[in-house]
Formats: structure tokens, sequence, C-alpha cells
């Protein structure tokens, strides 16, 4: 596995992914009952935008980057859990910390609330679990990701949040995150899946819709931010996320959130956004 994520952090896929994560995370709150987090592909936690690895690509310029100047008060409302965090990361101001998806979700969980964090690579594994050693509601571990998903499910809280986001590295891993999502499932049917997908010029977008069709789930959503043309050889144009079992006015928010995100990152006029049902909701 050579995935290293410090060299995308912060970039337009992560700031999609993590606004919808931070808005997840205020909605499982509304209980008083503990959930959990199972992040399947976490990355070391927190990232350095000073480093040399965000230095060599400058993808977050295209993505936090561009979100110094304010949204309406709406939007500004909506990003508030997400832009909190960031600024706790960043005391003196301006920008050159950035959270992945473990420290979010510490950052914006409750103290009765769980993570397990999960990262496959070596060295990042370690550098995860240098993180969070003193922390006691997080839980690192370094399987690969279908592993952990089937050791860990169901979470002992029976609520919570799955993050399912591969790099897509090798052709057969659209087809092992179907697996996966199918088996994590059926061990818990309640609990909300967040899978990201990478918008190419190729057919991974579509394989990894339309299996996860097939599965039925009730209240599946699709969220989809694009920020430029694709084309062969071209990477990256845009992202997805697909939730399973979407927590109730979830769709609205981000039926509003991300179409302002996409105008502020789309390249020319490449900023475009699509929220809709995959299934809908009973």
């Amino acid at each position: 596995m050579n995935y290293r994520h410090a060299y995308h952090a912060g970039n337009h896929a992560d700031v999609l992914k993590h606004v919808v994560l931070a808005r997840l995370m205020e909605h499982m709150k509304k209980k008083d009952k503990p959930f959990r987090v199972i992040d399947a592909h976490a990355g070391i936690g927190l990232y350095d935008l000073a480093g040399i690895e965000a230095g060599k690509t400058g993808e977050w310029e295209g993505g936090i980057g561009k979100l110094a100047q304010p949204f309406s008060a709406e939007i500004e409302a909506l990003l508030a859990p997400y832009r909190a965090v960031i600024a706790a990361l960043n005391p003196q101001g301006g920008l050159r910390y950035y959270p992945g998806s473990p420290e979010l979700a510490l950052r914006l969980m409750r103290a009765n609330d769980r993570l397990v964090a999960n990262e496959l690579h070596p060295e990042d594994a370690i550098a995860l679990e240098q993180q969070y050693l003193y922390d006691p509601r997080c839980e690192v571990t370094a399987l690969d990701a279908e592993t952990c998903l089937k050791a860990k499910l169901p979470p002992p809280e029976r609520r919570g949040v799955i993050l399912v986001d591969p790099p897509y590295e090798v052709k057969t891993e659209a087809e092992k995150t179907l697996r996966m999502l199918a088996h994590g499932v059926r061990r818990f049917a309640q609990g909300v899946f967040v899978v990201w997908y990478p918008l190419k010029a190729d057919a991974t977008a579509e394989t990894v819709l339309a299996g996860v069709k097939e599965l039925g789930v009730p209240a599946t959503l699709k969220v989809q931010m694009r920020v430029r043309e694709a084309f062969s050889g071209g990477g990256l144009a845009g992202s997805g996320l697909i939730i399973l079992n979407t927590p109730w006015t979830l769709d609205t928010e981000l039926k509003a959130l991300v179409p302002a995100l996409a105008e502020r990152l789309g390249i020319g006029s490449w900023g475009q956004a699509e929220v809709s049902w995959l299934n809908s909701p009973t």
C-alpha cells in the first residue's frame, strides 16, 4: 500500500468529506445515547499544511485554502462545527494544521462517545497511534479495512457512523468496497455508513453507485461535488459520498451546503453539485 493522505490533506475532496462528517456528528449528538465512529481508512489524524508532503502538491490551496472568505449566514451556520475544529487547531490564526477525519470526529464527539481509527499503512499507523495514545475515547488499529469492519461491527453502543474512504489505488478496490459495505450492513443494519468515491474519467463512480443502490438500504443519499472536467489521465475532478441510513433533515442541509461549496471550489464554470436520493426513505 503506497497511498499517503498527507499529500492530499485539505483538498476539495477532504472539504466535502469533512464538512459532511461534521454535520453527521451534530445529528448523532441529538440523542443522549452514546455512539461510535469507525474510520476504516484513518490516515494519521492531523496534517501540517506547511509540511513537505502538502507542500509538494499544494492541493489544499484548491480546497480549504479557498474557504477563508465567509459564505452567507445560512451556510456559515452549517459550517460552524467544521470551522470550529479548524480554528481550535490554529489558535494563532491562519491555516497551518488541518484535521483528518479521526481528529474531526474526536473534537466533535462527547466524553462517552468512542472512535475506532484504523490505518493499514505501517508508518501512518504508528503516527496515528502516537497521536491518540492518551485519548481514552480512541482505539487505534492497523488492519486491512475489511478485516477491521468484520471485527468491530456491530459496535457495543448500537449507534454509529462507519466511514469507508479507500484511495481506489487498484482496480479491484471498488468491488472490495461494495463487499465490505454489504457485509457491514448485514452486521449493523441501523448504522450510518458513509462511502467516499472519486469522480474521474473512469467507471469507478458508476460501479460504486450501482452496487450500493442494489443493497436497497432506505434513505441512501448521493452527494457529489465536481470542481473541473474529467479527462483521461487528469486525476481527481471531484468526489462523492454515499450515506446509508441518512439522518432526518441532513439531506435538506446538504442541498444548501454542497452547491455553495461547489461554487467556491469549482474551477471556472465547473463547480457542480448533486444531492439526491439513491434509495428514498421509507
